[in-house]
C-alpha cells in the first residue's frame, strides 16, 4: 500500500475556514499503510491565491505545524494549498489539498465587503441564527464560553445557499447561556450583563452589508426561561414556524435595543465548535413504585432528549415535562446529587409541536422521567448527545473486559465535560472549569483526542482572569465571583498549577512550542508572584490547600483533611512546577529566566529533604500519596531510593490495593508503581474489585467515573447530596492502560515502546 496524505490541517483547525491569523501553520499527518521504515524526508507545496500560483520545496521531516511559506493573507482572503511528500526513499504521496479562509481580524473589518456570503455572527448568551427559515449552521450554544469580558468568539457561516432572489429575512434566537444564567452556589447569575445581545452582518457579493442594528425587530419567541441548571420552559403557543420567512404572521414587539458594542476581543476561534455527535435509544421504561415512567438509555451521557411524535395540548391542559438525573434512588428517579439544579424541560403544549427538544442548555444523565405524555415508549424519544466537536486521535482496546469499560467510562465523562470549556461535572448546580480536574486529566484528554486547539484556547482565559487576580490562577476558568470569601481567587497548588503544567503537556502531545511561548508570562506570573511563600520560599502555611483531596480516608464534611499533609502536596508541586518552567525557559532560548528556576528547583529540592525526608528515604507523610508524588517528582536521592520504593510497595499490599489516594495522588499511583520496578502491583491494584477501586465504576448500573467512588457499591439506596456521579475521570489514571500496556509513550509520540 503506497504512503499518502490523510489531511492537510491549518493550525488546529480542521476545514481552514474562518482562520484567525495570516501565517497558518500547515500539519498533514499520514494514512495506515504496510510501507515499512518511510521517513518523510521533504515535502513541496503549491499554494494559489488572488489567481496566482506559488510553489515551495523544503527538505524536512518536519510535518507538523510547519511555517506559512507564502506572505501573509488579509482578512477575508482565500488561499488553496497543496501538500506532497517525499520519503528518504525517493518515494513521494500524491498531492493533498485544503482550502483556507481568514476571518475577520480586526474591529474595522465589521462592515465592510466581500466577494461572497458570508455570516460572521456571536452574542452576549448563546444564539441560533435562521435565514429564511432555514437554520444556520450545526453549532449548538455558539459562541459557547470564554472570559467574557476579555475574549468573545465569533462564528463564521457561509450562507450562500440559504439566500434567495429578492426578500431575505435574517432571525437569532437568543438565550442566557453561560453569559446571564445563575452560576455556582447559591449561585450568581448575570455574570457579565443582564441584557441579553445579538452581534451579526451578513456580506453579500461586496454590494449589501445586512448589520444588527436598530432597524431589527424584537419578538418574544416560545422560549419562556432558559438556565444552565434549571432547564428550560417553552411554550408551544408562541411557536410560528414562518417568523424568520418573508411570510411571518407573528407581530414585533418593536425595534430592537442597540447596546454598546462589545468591549472584549472578538477572536474567531480555531476551537471546534459544541455539535451533536450521536444519537442513543433507550434501553427500556421503568415504571417505579409511584406510577412514574422514566427512560433507561444505560448509559450516563450529556444532551437532551427529541420527541419524534408530534404532540398537541392534551384534554386536561398537562406540560410535558421531562427530568433528568444519573442515578435511581429507592426506586425513583435519584434527584438529591443534583442539588438545587431542576434539569427539567417543560413544554406547555398548545398547537402540533414537531420534535419537541431543548435548544440552549443541556442535562448529565441517564434517566428521564416523562410526565405528561401517554404511553411513553423507547421509540418516541432519541437521546442527543452533545460535545464539543473535537478530533478522536487515540483509544484502547484488549481482551480484558473491565479495563475496557474503565476506558469507555473515561470516554465518556471527557465528552460529556468538554462542552466548550472543561468542566467538572454536567449535571449539578457546578458544571464549572475547575483548574485542577483538567490540570491532572489533560494527558488522558491529550491522549484521546486532538484537545490543542480546545485547551490552548481554554489557557487564553486562564492567563487573562490570572492577570485580573494578580498572578494568582482562579480554581475556575472563567472565573466567577463567589462572595463573601471568593475562595477561588485564592493561591491553590495543584489546580493553580495548570499555567504550568498544562502547557507542557500540551507540548509534549502535540510538539507546538508556540503552546510553551504563549502561556510563558502566565508561568512566571504564578512561580513569581502568585504562589503565597514564606520566608524559605515554600507555600505559607497561612495558605489554604485543598491538597489529597476526596482522599477516600478523609472526614466525609471535611474532604480536604485525609492523612496527607496539604502542604507536603503543595510543596511537592512547586518544586515540580518550578523545575518545569527551567525547562521551559530552556526551550525558549531564555537562559536567564530558565537558569533562575533551575537553582530555585534544585534549593526546594533540598529543602523538602530537610522537611520531609528522612535519611534512609522515610517520609514524615506516610501514605501512598507522598510516595507516589516524591518519586514521580524526583524528590529522592538516589541513596533514598530504595527505602522510598519499598515503603510505597509495604504500603499498597498494607492497603489490600484498594485506592487510598486523592485527587493528587490517584492520578499518577499507577504510573509510578510501573516506572519504579513494581508493575505487578499496578496490574494488581488496577483490578482490584472491592471498594474503593477502579473497577467499581466498570460495573454494570454504575455510572462512569464518580469522584466519590465510596458510594457507588451501593448507589441505589445512598446517594449523598453531595457527590459527584458523572465526573470527569481524574481519579483513574486512564492514559497508564494504553501508555503501559499498548506502547505509545515519548514526546509527542514519536516512541514506541511495544509491551
Amino acid at each position: 500500500m503506497a504512503i499518502s496524505i490523510a489531511q492537510v490541517i491549518a493550525e488546529h483547525h480542521h476545514d481552514g475556514f474562518g482562520l484567525f491569523t495570516t501565517t497558518p501553520r500547515l500539519s498533514w499527518r499520514f494514512n495506515a499503510t504496510t510501507v515499512r521504515d518511510w521517513k518523510q524526508a521533504s515535502y513541496d507545496m503549491r499554494i494559489s491565491r488572488n489567481g496566482q500560483d506559488e510553489s515551495y520545496h523544503v527538505v524536512s521531516p518536519e510535518s507538523i505545524l510547519v511555517p506559512w511559506p507564502s506572505s501573509s493573507l488579509a482578512s477575508r482572503e482565500r488561499a488553496s494549498v497543496k501538500v506532497r511528500a517525499t520519503g528518504r526513499d525517493g518515494q513521494s504521496t500524491d498531492w493533498a489539498s485544503l482550502s483556507v479562509e481568514v476571518a475577520l481580524l480586526y474591529r474595522s473589518d465589521w462592515s465592510a465587503e466581500l466577494i461572497s456570503a458570508r455570516l460572521y455572527a456571536t452574542a452576549h448568551g448563546v444564539y441560533e441564527v435562521e435565514i429564511n427559515g432555514r437554520r444556520v449552521g450545526d453549532h449548538l450554544l455558539a459562541p459557547g464560553w470564554q472570559s467574557y469580558q476579555h475574549r468573545l468568539h465569533y462564528q463564521t457561516y457561509d450562507v450562500t445557499s440559504l439566500l434567495q432572489e429578492g426578500k431575505n429575512v435574517i432571525g437569532a434566537h437568543i438565550a442566557e447561556g453561560w453569559f446571564a444564567t445563575r452560576l455556582g452556589r447559591p449561585g450568581v447569575a448575570n455574570i457579565w450583563g443582564n441584557r441579553l445581545g445579538f452581534l451579526g452582518q451578513v456580506e453579500i457579493e461586496g454590494e449589501v452589508v445586512c448589520a444588527s442594528d436598530a432597524s431589527w425587530d424584537h419578538l418574544e419567541g416560545p422560549l419562556i426561561s432558559s438556565e444552565l441548571y434549571n432547564g428550560e420552559i417553552c411554550d408551544s403557543n408562541l411557536e410560528d414556524p414562518t417568523w424568520s420567512t418573508t411570510s411571518a404572521t407573528t407581530l414585533a414587539n418593536g425595534r430592537a435595543h442597540v447596546l454598546p458594542f462589545p468591549t472584549a476581543e472578538l477572536i474567531a476561534p480555531e476551537v471546534a465548535p459544541v455539535r451533536q455527535v450521536m444519537e442513543l435509544k433507550a434501553k427500556k421504561v421503568i415504571t417505579t413504585p409511584s406510577g412514574k415512567k422514566i427512560l433507561d438509555f444505560g448509559q450516563n451521557f450529556v444532551g437532551w432528549l427529541r420527541v419524534e411524535k408530534t404532540i398537541s395540548s392534551t384534554p386536561d391542559n398537562r406540560d410535558l415535562i421531562i427530568r433528568h438525573a444519573e442515578v435511581m434512588e429507592h426506586e425513583e428517579l435519584g434527584i438529591r446529587p443534583l442539588r438545587t439544579a431542576k434539569c427539567q424541560y417543560t413544554l406547555k403544549l398548545g398547537g402540533p409541536t414537531r420534535n419537541a427538544q431543548t435548544r440552549f442548555t443541556f442535562y448529565g444523565f441517564r434517566f428521564a422521567e416523562i410526565t405528561g405524555y401517554d404511553d411513553v415508549c423507547v421509540d418516541d424519544f432519541t437521546g442527543v448527545v452533545i460535545s464539543s466537536d473535537l478530533r478522536r486521535t487515540g483509544g484502547f482496546e484488549s481482551s480484558h473486559a473491565m479495563l475496557n469499560k474503565l476506558h469507555a467510562n473515561t470516554v465518556w465523562s471527557m465528552r460529556g465535560n468538554f462542552v466548550s470549556v472543561p468542566t467538572d461535572c454536567p449535571q449539578r448546580d457546578e458544571r464549572l472549569g475547575w483548574t485542577g480536574d483538567l490540570q491532572v486529566f489533560a494527558p488522558t484528554a491529550n491522549f484521546l483526542y486532538d484537545t490543542a486547539a480546545f485547551l490552548g484556547s481554554w489557557m487564553r482565559d486562564v492567563e487573562a482572569e490570572q492577570r485580573d487576580a494578580g498572578g494568582v490562577v482562579p480554581v475556575i476558568i472563567p472565573n466567577i465571583p463567589k462572595p463573601p470569601d471568593n475562595r477561588q481567587n485564592r493561591p491553590m497548588a495543584i489546580w493553580a498549577d495548570c499555567a504550568v503544567i498544562t502547557p507542557w503537556d500540551l507540548y509534549n502531545a502535540f510538539g507546538d512550542k508556540t503552546q510553551l511561548a504563549t502561556q510563558w508570562e502566565s508561568m512566571r506570573l504564578w512561580l513569581d508572584l502568585g504562589v503565597p511563600r514564606d520566608e524559605k520560599g515554600f507555600y505559607s502555611t497561612k495558605s489554604l490547600q485543598y491538597g489529597d483531596w476526596l482522599d477516600p480516608r478523609a472526614p466525609a464534611n471535611m474532604p480536604g483533611n485525609g492523612p496527607t499533609d496539604n502542604f507536603m502536596v503543595a510543596n511537592a508541586y512547586l518544586i515540580c512546577t518550578t523545575d518545569l518552567a527551567g525547562k521551559v525557559g530552556r526551550i525558549l532560548g531564555k537562559a536567564e529566566a530558565a537558569e533562575r528556576y533551575e537553582i530555585d528547583a534544585a534549593r526546594l529540592r533540598d529543602l523538602f529533604r530537610d522537611e520531609y525526608v528522612t535519611k534512609t528515604g522515610r517520609l514524615a507523610c506516610d501514605t501512598q500519596t507522598s510516595y507516589a508524588l516524591a518519586l514521580r517528582f524526583g524528590l529522592f536521592d538516589d541513596e533514598q531510593m530504595a527505602t522510598a520504593c519499598g515503603r510505597l510497595d509495604y504500603l499498597t499490599r498494607w492497603e489490600q490495593f484498594k485506592i487510598t489516594t486523592g485527587f493528587a495522588g490517584t492520578p499518577m499511583i499507577l504510573k509510578v508503581l510501573a516506572d519504579n520496578g513494581m508493575l505487578n502491583l499496578a496490574y494488581r491494584m488496577l483490578q482490584e474489585r472491592d471498594n474503593p477501586s477502579w473497577a467499581v465504576s466498570s460495573r454494570d448500573g454504575v455510572p462512569p467515573n464518580a469522584e466519590a467512588r465510596v458510594v457507588l457499591e451501593g448507589i441505589d439506596q445512598e446517594v449523598g447530596s453531595g457527590e459527584y456521579v458523572f465526573e470527569t475521570l481524574w481519579e483513574t489514571d486512564p492514559e497508564w492502560p494504553p501508555s503501559h500496556i499498548a506502547g505509545p509513550q515519548g514526546d509527542q509520540y514519536e516512541n514506541y515502546f511495544v509491551a
